[in-house]
């Protein structure tokens, strides 16, 4: 006989309106259909799926106070890669995933569009060829399949598996440069990066030094030459790339806490018996952790561009002019590089 929110009131501004309890399934149902409203191109199947995997995970966690059998259908959908229409964009991050998440949840009730096999088509034709059937939900049950963080949880996840191949093919190419234009090894020297304590910072020097071992034609090059040190491009990489490593570090810290996170609201806890309101659908961790992850990227595309510009340059890398024999006739990479 309680007043919990989402299970007997309205929503949002409307949650002081208590719901009689035989319109209790009708309000989740309305709830789902109501705030499937985005826009634009849809979302991917991996990403999608990879989104319903996330929200399995969660309302698996036991705090949503929903029946088994909801779990089940989502994990049915994914079993049978059936998968749902979820347009681009609407997502709010501050108050969940509500709009993406709408649309994931309409093809559990046989409403929207869903992809099967490769070709879109109504829900309710993608369930039956797949020999899934409708489900009616049950009070809190719309709530807690749209409230959470399992959207930008998965757009962020993605960031970070490209960013951290995009941080491994930037170390490579790194030390490639070093090579090309006779750079030195002495700036990876682990003496130096123990002295300043960053672990990013030590382990990508390091990372450097397996790249390029301890001897080569490059390397003896240096025993007898004037040259005191290599330009900044060359001589902080492990500086500038460290402080990159430990950006995508501290994400994937946070976001292996959201995918295991319980992001709905209000939540219950059966053990005492109690249902409390708070604000678990807020995406601010995965925010912070995406926004760290940009400017990683960023920082990283700065590097390689002052590498490029540095081989570009034959005073400074001692090769060909934009890298082109025959300059003059042929403007070689002149053009890329700006």
């Amino acid at each position: 006989n309680r007043t919990a929110y989402g299970i007997n009131t309205g929503f949002g501004l409307l949650a002081s309106t208590r719901i009689a309890s035989e319109d209790l399934e009708n309000l989740q149902r309305s709830l789902v259909l109501s705030h499937a409203a985005g826009v634009g191109q849809p979302i991917s199947d991996e990403l999608v799926r990879l989104i319903m995997v996330l929200k399995v995970n969660s309302l698996s966690r036991g705090f949503s106070g929903i029946r088994r059998v909801v779990i089940d259908a989502l994990i049915a959908l994914i079993n049978a890669e059936v998968y749902p229409h979820i347009p681009l964009k609407g997502s709010v991050g501050a108050s969940g995933d509500l709009a993406p998440l709408a649309h994931m949840s309409l093809v559990l009730l046989g409403e929207g569009k869903a992809r099967y096999k490769g070709e879109w088509m109504e829900a309710t034709e993608a369930l039956k060829v797949a020999g899934l059937t409708p489900l009616t939900l049950a009070a809190k049950e719309g709530l807690a399949l749209l409230n959470g963080t399992q959207v930008s949880t998965a757009f962020a996840l993605r960031g970070l598996f490209e960013g951290e191949d995009l941080f491994a093919g930037a170390l490579a190419l790194g030390g490639l440069t070093v090579e090309a234009v006779l750079g030195s090894r002495s700036p990876f020297d682990a003496r130096i990066h123990a002295a300043r304590g960053q672990k990013g910072q030590i382990d990508t020097a390091a990372a450097y030094r397996d790249l390029l071992g301890e001897r080569s034609e490059v390397s003896d090059s240096h025993e007898n030459c004037e040259k005191v040190q290599d330009p900044y491009s060359l001589r902080c990489q492990p500086q500038v790339m460290g402080a990159c490593l430990t950006q995508f570090r501290q994400a994937a810290e946070v976001l292996a806490i959201e995918a295991n996170a319980v992001s709905d609201n209000p939540l219950v806890f059966a053990v005492e018996g109690d249902v409390i309101s708070g604000g678990n659908f807020h995406a601010e961790p995965v925010a912070m952790a995406a926004d760290n992850m940009a400017l990683a990227i960023a920082e990283i595309g700065s590097l390689s561009e002052r590498r490029i510009s540095l081989m570009m340059d034959k005073h400074m890398s001692q090769l060909p002019p934009f890298l082109v024999a025959n300059g003059g006739v042929n403007s070689g990479f002149m053009i890329a590089q700006v």
